[in-house]
């Protein structure tokens, strides 16, 4: 990883605090790599609990906010304020969160979706274009070795011309009225108020559409969607079938369920070109299958010699030791603060850092979502799901 300067950056962080686990995720990824320090937060939306929440993870009293409004303005004021922040807050408040720590000059690293509308997203995107500043978002299954060894092979030309993309996102744990037990998690990503108009599409289907476009490279042109809500009841749609068509004539299907019984997990990709296929899945991370065209199927493991520069850079212990979550997580927050000490330094950024998703790439989430709304409730038709930029 990069030097930055004989010392951590300054992190503060938004939400996250005492029983969220994508807190913690987000807390643990970045000083994996020794990148951040956490000095500041605003961790609840409720006052006491957030400055309970920051007193656990040992942040000085004076810098755990009640507040984001109260952290940003108190934050700005200060010689050693936060540097950064990181918001991990239920989807309908990053607008106004991100917003406002932009609007102060600060970078920030958002949590999926970026926006619960596309105007949203619009206005994050034209702000940080305006300010120069750096807005990373977490589409974290990106940061995995084997990932960016696909999206290499593929940049090199080695499956030729993609011709099909089969990503999946299947699980089952929003197979029963979870939202109705008191299950805080379930509660709100199925509620529209906090969520947006999405659960399943929103939620894991956007990770889907973004691990698409990354290995592949190719620009969605139109969908066409079929979003059911299986589970009486429920708010939100809760499974997705989605045809995709990609602006080179590429074919391509997205599956999205949190209703798939006995899937744990189940994000996978298959891209196939004239020359070959890939494939790999998240629950088996550390390796990736590659079929040439007139060649046998292989293998390829995360550690082995001969994989590309950005899987090397994203690989932390030797072949045989298992990486997983946490770590591709860590990947996109050292590709964070690389980008901004190069920023700072006047000079680019090490070149397989720039896989960091941006606020564009989130704004197409957010595109993606709405485009797949507008089709289902037109009964599948075909529907646009480009934006210009």
């Amino acid at each position: 990883m990069s030097e930055q300067g004989g010392r951590r950056l300054r992190l503060g962080m938004v939400g996250g605090g005492r029983g969220s686990f994508i807190g913690a995720t987000h807390r643990i990824a970045a000083r994996l790599d020794d990148r951040y320090e956490l000095v500041a937060g605003a961790l609840s939306s409720d006052p006491d609990r957030a400055k309970a929440s920051a007193h656990e993870l040992l942040i000085p009293r004076d810098r755990g906010y009640g507040s984001y409004e109260e952290m940003v303005q108190a934050e700005a004021e200060r010689a050693d304020g936060i540097e950064l922040v990181s918001v991990v807050t239920p989807n309908n408040s990053h607008h106004a969160i991100c917003r406002a720590f932009l609007d102060r000059g600060f970078d920030v690293i958002c949590d999926k979706p970026l926006t619960t509308n596309l105007e949203d997203a619009l206005d994050l995107v034209a702000t940080v274009r305006e300010t120069g500043l750096i807005f990373g978002i977490t589409y974290n299954y990106t940061g995995y070795p084997m990932v960016r060894h696909a999206r290499t092979m593929v940049e090199q030309g080695q499956l030729g011309q993609i011709r099909l993309v089969q990503v999946e996102f299947a699980s089952g744990w929003m197979s029963t009225l979870l939202e109705q037990t008191g299950h805080k998690q379930a509660a709100w990503r199925t509620d529209p108020a906090r969520a947006g108009p999405s659960f399943a599409v929103g939620d894991i289907g956007t990770h889907a559409h973004h691990l698409a476009a990354f290995v592949t490279g190719l620009e969605l042109a139109e969908l066409s969607a079929d979003l059911s809500v299986m589970v009486p009841g429920r708010r939100l749609d809760d499974n997705a079938h989605i045809l995709l068509r990609y602006t080179n004539g590429a074919r391509g299907m997205l599956w999205a369920s949190t209703i798939a019984v006995g899937s744990e997990h189940g994000l996978r990709i298959r891209v196939y070109g004239d020359q070959g296929g890939l494939a790999w899945e998240q629950e088996n991370p550390n390796h990736l299958k590659f079929s040439p065209l007139d060649g046998p199927t292989q293998t390829l493991g995360r550690g082995s010699e001969g994989l590309s520069a950005e899987a090397a850079r994203a690989t932390r212990v030797s072949l045989g030791h298992p990486e997983g979550f946490f770590e591709a997580f860590a990947n996109l927050y050292s590709d964070m603060a690389d980008a901004i000490v190069a920023r700072r330094a006047g000079t680019p950024a090490n070149s397989p850092a720039h896989q960091l998703p941006t606020v564009e790439d989130g704004a197409r989430g957010v595109k993606f979502v709405e485009a797949a709304l507008e089709s289902s409730a037109k009964n599948g038709a075909w529907v646009d799901a480009t934006l210009p930029f």
